[in-house]
């Protein structure tokens, strides 16, 4: 359970993907015509089932936001923060057995490679507890509806519903359709993105496989032989990355030479309310473009991501400001809150970016006695990094990162907006794609 901030909630998409029939027409081209149809089974059972789809997950997400304020409504009359109370009743689970934490292992020692018992344990104990865990919270939601007794309103799937329409009530407060909106907006463009990511590679390779084909007829060779001419007998060195180039290469001609016209339209991901706070940030204040990245310095998705966002970000000197906020795992990362804060002591120092480089690249090594050798290294102040490190503030800003992030609904690392938008795709072209956009509002 988690609450999402207000954001903008795009209520219409733009060709919706909910709205799409076989007969529609995606993208043109010289001689050619692409519709849904010309696609997979997958995609027009996809897309003919999506009303049915956004329906069932509107009406799952009502339920959750409703058992999300029955939570928060219990925590208040305790005097606690709802993450306390949940905390509280995860705490009643019993802790697995040796004998359960060493099955585990043994069952996962291909996967695990080399690593010791002890040096997997706390994620073998996280796994062990999660599924316990989630149902001591499913109890306790229970009881609280049992309880406190929340009254169903309209139907969230009523044609004409009112942004003032109450769609429930809990302890005589009203959930308005606008804000079960705003509630929902994000897992909703969810569902609708998976779908337009399907058909938009589906229709790309469609268009692409229908050109490759007539070019070689025109060439009187067959589609394989036509490939080996443009791609495969020009590679030199064989890499993934050549390979990408040349068959990039060869779309962009045959897009421009038949007058690819894509129509279809993605939907677009709605902006939140994501704070910059008062974080370690890199490039201008002012700069049109804001990122931030919530990030766990333990995360070996983190680490590979931080390296591709800086070498975007100089791509477009001055108009990009880059922001790291903390999102520590506590549950499976040992070491990842000791790190951020870490790198907090550093940032008062004016060092973050040269100890986060470090704790990226030595993953397996931030226990307090490296973290304090790292601290070192990079030339810093060594009282004052212990008592920054051990400060209370340090530490109480780190929990409001991740309040903040657990608002937003975050429950991974990395996330990251740019201008307020989640960036689904965290690769080069993604990055690239999310800047341009929103360098184009």
């Amino acid at each position: 359970m988690y609450r999402i901030s207000a954001f903008l909630v795009v209520l219409i998409l733009t060709l919706s993907v909910a709205a799409q029939k076989p007969g529609d027409v995606l993208a043109t081209a010289t001689n050619h015509v692409f519709r849904l149809g010309d696609l997979s089974e997958q995609a027009n059972a996809a897309a003919a089932s999506m009303s049915a789809t956004i329906a069932k997950a509107r009406v799952a997400l009502l339920e959750q936001m409703i058992n999300q304020r029955l939570v928060e409504i219990e925590a208040k009359a305790l005097g606690k923060s709802t993450f306390a109370l949940i905390a509280a009743e995860k705490a009643k689970v019993a802790r697995p057995t040796e004998i359960q934490i060493k099955a585990v292992y043994e069952a996962n020692r291909a996967a695990l490679g080399d690593k010791s018992l002890e040096q997997v344990r706390k994620q073998i104990v996280a796994f062990l507890r999660s599924e316990p865990e989630q149902k001591a919270v499913l109890a306790l939601v229970t009881r609280l509806q049992t309880k406190y007794k929340p009254v169903a309103g309209k139907d969230v799937n009523a044609k004409n519903l009112a942004s003032t329409d109450a769609v429930a009530t809990v302890v005589s407060k009203p959930i308005t359709a606008k804000e079960f909106e705003a509630f929902a907006s994000v897992k909703l463009f969810e569902i609708n993105a998976n779908l337009a990511d399907l058909i938009a590679h589906e229709l790309h390779d469609t268009i692409y496989n229908t050109l490759v084909a007539v070019e070689a007829k025109a060439a009187g060779l067959d589609a394989g032989s036509f490939i080996a001419r443009e791609i495969t007998n020009k590679m030199k060195d064989f890499s993934d990355e050549e390979l990408i180039g040349l068959e990039s290469s060869l779309t962009k001609r045959l897009f421009e030479k038949y007058k690819v016209n894509i129509l279809y339209k993605e939907p677009e991901r709605p902006v939140e309310q994501v704070s910059a706070d008062d974080d370690p940030a890199i490039g201008p204040v002012d700069a049109p473009v804001t990122i931030i990245m919530f990030s766990d310095f333990q995360c070996s998705a983190c680490a590979a991501t931080h390296p591709i966002v800086k070498k975007i970000i100089a791509e477009y000197e001055g108009k990009v400001r880059f922001v790291v906020r903390d999102f520590p795992l506590e549950s499976i990362h040992e070491n990842a809150f000791a790190a951020a804060r870490a790198a907090a002591a550093a940032n008062a120092q004016g060092k973050f970016l040269e100890l986060a480089e470090i704790l990226y690249k030595n993953q397996e090594a931030l226990d307090t006695a490296s973290l304090k050798k790292y601290a070192s290294e990079i030339g810093l102040n060594a009282a004052q990094f212990e008592i920054d490190f051990n400060s209370p503030k340090t530490a109480g800003e780190i929990r409001k990162d991740m309040a903040d992030g657990e608002a937003l609904g975050i429950s991974s690392t990395p996330t990251i907006f740019v201008n307020g938008r989640r960036v689904r795709h965290l690769s080069p072209a993604g990055f690239r794609s999310a800047i341009e956009h929103a360098l184009a509002k």
